[in-house]
């Protein structure tokens, strides 16, 4: 198995810079759209067979050094019995308003709830063949939590952190709950193959330090020290979260994600300790020249080379318009300039 991915996640030597891309199975990729047309969005996460053909395909077209699960951080929510659309964003009939509302929610085993999740796992590792590492992942419980609250996608999320400040103990029930579903969902993915994890926290940069310590970062770190004793490696990528770095570095995860806002350097020397880093060019940079873009990634990967351990990664996901060839472009670059 080509396994640079998880040693650079251990701090280990690497002969290059390894690198993966978030959301690199998605519609910047024409076979992707392809299988689109036939179904939706959520058929595609429920179908097995399906979903293991997009989790295969960046490999096969970008030649990337790790798969990463095709799912949605909303999927376990099946586990409370909450139905989410997708229209295209994520859409609840019922958002989560109340105290009787998160009072009424039933937690289910993810096993008869999602059993889809782990088919997918276990028909990605196979159809594999120990090529690359596998991911899987899972929504922090804030970030899911943001969701659940608000009803949909936001800019400003008003409806969960009304809640943090008016209700907060409400909010801890709510976030107990999902802390003790993401364990067992991503335990799950574990034991059905991955062999890394990583916890989104997409939202966490909405918060300021206290409400992130409080609200998100307790309830990350205890989702992360639960996966511990699985033993593979577990990232934690907070997006917009420069402001949070320290905070960042108790999280109990090997990685830290880092979006493009930071340069890697700076949140290295803000986290402090040993860890590896993930990132982080910008994902508008991908509609930049070829050329352009082999600089800005020489400047990532040099930057890498000084960390302890560096997976070279978007500082979000790909842009759906993103050029096919673009990403090929930046697999190069990675490749050129990451050789140790």
């Amino acid at each position: 198995m080509r396994d640079l991915f998880l040693r650079a996640c251990r701090r280990e030597p690497v002969e290059r810079t390894p690198i993966w891309m978030m959301r690199q199975a998605g519609r910047s990729l024409p076979e992707y759209r392809e299988v689109r047309k036939e179904v939706d969005f959520v058929t595609l996460c429920r179908t097995p067979e399906l979903a293991c053909k997009v989790t295969l395909q960046p490999i096969d077209r970008l030649d990337v050094d790790a798969a990463i699960l095709f799912s949605d951080i909303l999927v376990p929510a099946d586990c409370l019995g909450l139905e989410v659309d997708f229209r295209p964003g994520p859409v609840l009939a019922n958002p989560l308003r109340t105290a009787a509302d998160i009072d009424a929610l039933t937690i289910r085993d993810p096993q008869e709830s999602v059993p889809f999740v782990f088919e997918t796992v276990r028909l990605v590792r196979k159809e594999l063949e120990g090529r690359v590492p596998l991911i899987g992942f899972a929504g922090a419980p804030f970030t899911v939590a943001a969701y659940l609250v608000e009803g949909k996608g936001s800019k400003s999320f008003s409806h969960p952190l009304r809640l943090l400040w008016g209700e907060p103990q409400l909010a801890h029930r709510l976030f107990e709950r999902l802390t003790e579903v993401t364990i067992a969902y991503l335990r799950g993915q574990v034991e059905a193959g991955a062999q890394a994890i990583q916890l989104f926290d997409s939202w966490a940069g909405l918060l300021d330090r206290k409400l992130f310590r409080e609200f998100a970062l307790r309830y990350a770190r205890r989702v992360l020290d639960a996966l511990r004793p699985a033993g593979v490696p577990m990232i934690y990528f907070a997006l917009n979260a420069g402001h949070l770095m320290e905070e960042l570095g108790e999280s109990g995860a090997d990685v830290i994600g880092v979006d493009w806002r930071t340069e890697l350097s700076r949140a290295a020397a803000l986290v402090g300790g040993e860890f590896a880093y993930q990132g982080n060019l910008d994902p508008c940079a991908l509609m930049a020249k070829p050329a352009d873009i082999d600089d800005r990634v020489a400047a990532i990967v040099d930057a890498g080379k000084q960390l302890p351990g560096h997976i070279f990664n978007l500082g979000h996901g790909v842009l759906p318009d993103t050029p096919v060839e673009h990403l090929q472009a930046l697999v190069a670059a990675v490749r050129k300039h990451g050789a140790r």
